[in-house]
C-alpha cells in the first residue's frame, strides 16, 4: 500500500511540474521586436552593445532597459544574464556596494599593447539608470517571487537616495543626474526631466514606503516635468537656482532632442487613473499639434521658444511620441507615427537607443505591458497575450 501511494505521489509530482512547465511556456507572449534586439544587440554573457561608436560602448542606461525589457518579455534567463554583467563589470561585481558605472567600452590602446583592453570608461553612476534597475529589481521580485531582487533593489534604492539625490531649496529632495558633476554652484543644480519617469518614481515610493524620501522625490519630479516647458517641449537640461527656480542651460542651449523624447514617452505610458496625469498630458499638446501638422516629431527644439529646428526626428522618435499621442485620444496621429516608425526601421537599421525607444512605445502599444495608477508594471504575460501584429 505504500508502495502504491509513493508511486501515485511521484506520477502527480511529475504531472503537477509538467503542467507549470508548460504554463510557464504559455506565460511568454511573442514580441519579435524584442527577440531581435536580443539576438543582435546584447552578448551572450549579457552586455547591450551600441556598435554606433568606435569603443563599443556600454551604458549602463542600456543595461537598465534590457532587463525591464527582459521583464516585460518573461525571459529570466537574458535577465538574469544582464543583471551578472552589470554588477561583475559597471559594479565593481557588486551591486549591494556600488552603484554603476555609466559607461564602459574598449580602452585607448598604448604601444606595445597586445590587445585593446575593456573596462570602465567613466565611473561616475547614472541616477536614470540606477531608478530604472531599482525599480525593475523590485518588479521582478513582485512578479517572478524571488525574494534576492526585492532585496537587491531595496539596497540600491537606499544607494540612490544616499548618493544621487539632495534637498533643493524651495523643490524639496530631488534626483540628480549622478553623484558628481550637477551641482557646479552653492545654489545651482542641473537637472533632466527624461530621468524621472513618473509611475516609476510612484511606484518606488509606494514599494518602498520606509524610505520616505522616494514620496518627497515623486513631488519634485512632478515639479521638473510640468515646469520646466514653458511651450509645451521639455528641455533636455534645465539649471535650478534657489531662489529663482527653473532656468535654461545654457551648455545645452534650452535643447530639447535626444534626452527630452523619453519625457514623452513616460508620458504617454501613464495610466489613465494616474493621480496627475491630465497636467502632465496637457503640458506637452504643442508636440502633438506639430505632429499633426508635418507628419513627424521635430529633433530639436529651442524651448525658450518652442521653435523646431528642420530636421525630423527618426524612428525612434515616432515610436516615443506615439503613445503620448494615442494618450491624448488622438489615435490615428498614434498610428501614423507607428507606421512611420516602422517604414524607416525597414529602410534602415536603427541604432542601439533607437531600438530602445521602440522597444518602449512600439511594444506599449502593442499591448505587451502596461503600468497600473500605482507605478507597477503589469506584463501581458501575467494575463492575457495580445494578438499578433
Amino acid at each position: 500500500m505504500r508502495r502504491r501511494s509513493t508511486s501515485f505521489l511521484r506520477v502527480l509530482w511529475a504531472t503537477t511540474a509538467m503542467l507549470a512547465s508548460c504554463s510557464a511556456l504559455a506565460a511568454s507572449c511573442a514580441w519579435p521586436d524584442w527577440d531581435q534586439f536580443r539576438q543582435h544587440t546584447v552578448s551572450a554573457n549579457g552586455r547591450v552593445i551600441d556598435a554606433s561608436t568606435p569603443e563599443q560602448v556600454t551604458v549602463s542606461e542600456g543595461q537598465a532597459y534590457a532587463l525591464f525589457f527582459a521583464l516585460v518579455a518573461n525571459d529570466r534567463a537574458t535577465f538574469d544574464r544582464l543583471l551578472h554583467w552589470t554588477q561583475n563589470n559597471l559594479a565593481q561585481g557588486d551591486l549591494t556596494k556600488h552603484l554603476p558605472a555609466w559607461h564602459w567600452g574598449r580602452r585607448d590602446t598604448k604601444p606595445g599593447d597586445a590587445a585593446p583592453s575593456w573596462g570602465v570608461l567613466d565611473g561616475n553612476p547614472a541616477s536614470d539608470a540606477d531608478i530604472w534597475i531599482a525599480y525593475t529589481l523590485l518588479e521582478a521580485g513582485r512578479l517572478w517571487h524571488e525574494r534576492s531582487y526585492t532585496a537587491l533593489g531595496t539596497v540600491m534604492a537606499r544607494a540612490i537616495v544616499a548618493q544621487e539625490t539632495a534637498v533643493l531649496p524651495g523643490l524639496g529632495r530631488t534626483v540628480l543626474p549622478g553623484p558628481v558633476g550637477f551641482h557646479p554652484q552653492d545654489h545651482v543644480w542641473r537637472l533632466n526631466p527624461s530621468y524621472v519617469p513618473l509611475q516609476v518614481m510612484r511606484r518606488m515610493a509606494s514599494a518602498l514606503p520606509e524610505q520616505s524620501e522616494w514620496k518627497a522625490m515623486l513631488d519634485s519630479s512632478s515639479t521638473l516635468v510640468t515646469g520646466t516647458a514653458p511651450h509645451g517641449y521639455s528641455p533636455d537640461w534645465v539649471i535650478y537656482t534657489s531662489g529663482k527656480g527653473f532656468g535654461p542651460d545654457d551648455a545645452t542651449k534650452a535643447e530639447s532632442a535626444y534626452n527630452a523624447i523619453r519625457v514623452y514617452l513616460w508620458a504617454g505610458m501613464l495610466a489613465p487613473d494616474a493621480q496627475g496625469r491630465a497636467s502632465v498630458l496637457d503640458t506637452f499638446r504643442p508636440l502633438a499639434d506639430f505632429v499633426a501638422a508635418h507628419g513627424f516629431p521635430p529633433e530639436r527644439v529651442d524651448t525658450q521658444t518652442g521653435t523646431p529646428a528642420s530636421n525630423e526626428g527618426n524612428a525612434g522618435f515616432s515610436a516615443a511620441v506615439a503613445p503620448y499621442l494615442a494618450a491624448l485620444g488622438r489615435s490615428d496621429l498614434a498610428q501614423s507615427q507607428v507606421q512611420r516608425a516602422r517604414r524607416l526601421a525597414a529602410q534602415s537599421p536603427l541604432g542601439y537607443y533607437s531600438q530602445v525607444l521602440a522597444l518602449f512605445g512600439l511594444g506599449y502599444l502593442d499591448g505587451l505591458y502596461r503600468f497600473d495608477a500605482d507605478g507597477a508594471v503589469i506584463p501581458a504575460w501575467t494575463s492575457t497575450c495580445p494578438a499578433s501584429h
